[in-house]
């Protein structure tokens, strides 16, 4: 093979290789329409290949799904109130004055823009039914490094920037993904006016805050026995002192460690005129140890970071450990919208 189409292959496989993992398989699974065929695959690397080679449309629209997802809820995010049970427009006029204004908006002669229906598991009930559009402009002119017949040269260059928006019909509920945050309103607007046929009203989702001050005190982290959970501990936890914000104190329970973290605070603190009580929490780390599947000799476990007072790492997780932590960090009370 030349280069070029050596290149092209190793670049195809490792689009496949990358929708194999669980949140790639959980995109694909959301958008193609085979799911009893993709599940008589023997593994994620053939599902991610079938539609690679059957369905390339199927196939981006599954990586742009990925692209929503894994940014959700993260700083790339955010999300708005709109109408419900609206219809959103999937051709002609309404398209192209969206793609129009998209262009007018960012100074880009290209624009493209994507349209798919999808899904989105929930805590409870059946997968919510979503319509998500890819919009790709093309970005500021710069340049970039490359050697040309083995010597350093400089390309002119445009790069692609990519956004996502998601519109739920039954709430309304609009989100977008984009990287810079100035944009995204903007973005939100102009599809609602072009595609959903409505005014952009600007009202925010909720937004999700974290309390840990209930933590305070030993806690059993009640959780349901179809879950499979077999235990949650805290195995670390930060302290502010409420009189000053540059001092900080880490209590860590290793593995292993018999005692829980509220022992090992009274203990750290027992000097203290107010123990634990006169400290704010900072951060937190939970563990959720899930029983081991029968014929294997260990669970899997779920770590999950709190950072007051918006920060989570379950953004970074599967959507299957996203479903299972939201869940229970509600049920908790240590995540609630505001």
């Amino acid at each position: 093979m030349d280069e070029a189409d050596r290149l092209r292959v190793m670049n195809d496989a490792e689009r496949v290789g990358a929708m194999a993992d669980e949140p790639g398989q959980a995109a694909i699974y959301s958008v193609c329409p085979h799911h009893e065929l993709l599940d008589g695959m023997e593994n994620g690397h053939a599902r991610a290949l079938w539609v690679f080679l059957h369905d390339q449309n199927t196939f981006r629209h599954a990586e742009e799904v990925r692209f929503a997802d894994e940014k959700r809820f993260g700083r790339m995010w955010d999300g708005f109130a709109g109408q419900p049970h609206l219809t959103v427009a999937r051709g002609g006029a309404a398209v192209e004055a969206f793609r129009q204004a998209i262009a007018d908006r960012f100074g880009s002669a290209n624009v493209e823009v994507e349209i798919c229906d999808r899904s989105r598991p929930m805590l409870e009930g059946p997968d919510a039914a979503l319509v998500q559009a890819a919009v790709y402009r093309e970005g500021r002119a710069g340049d970039v490094l490359e050697f040309v017949d083995g010597r350093l040269s400089r390309r002119p260059h445009k790069p692609v920037v990519e956004a996502a928006l998601t519109y739920e019909p039954t709430t309304g509920a609009i989100e977008v993904v984009a990287a810079a945050r100035e944009t995204r309103e903007d973005l939100v607007r102009l599809f609602a006016e072009h595609l959903l046929g409505t005014a952009f009203q600007g009202e925010r989702l909720p937004i999700r805050q974290f309390s840990l001050d209930r933590l305070r005190q030993p806690f059993d982290f009640p959780t349901d026995p179809e879950d499979g959970i077999e235990s949650v501990r805290i195995t670390l936890m930060k302290l502010m002192p409420y009189g000053t914000q540059g001092e900080r104190i880490t209590l860590e329970c290793m593995r292993g460690a018999e005692n829980t973290i509220w022992q090992l605070a009274a203990d750290r603190l027992k000097d203290q005129e107010q123990g634990i009580e006169g400290y704010a929490i900072t951060a937190v780390r939970l563990t959720i140890k899930f029983r081991a599947a029968p014929g294997t000799r260990g669970g899997r476990t779920l770590p999950v970071t709190i950072t007051m007072p918006k920060g989570c790492d379950l953004k970074d997780r599967t959507e299957r450990e996203r479903i299972i932590g939201e869940k229970y960090l509600r049920r908790w009370r240590l995540l609630r919208d505001v």
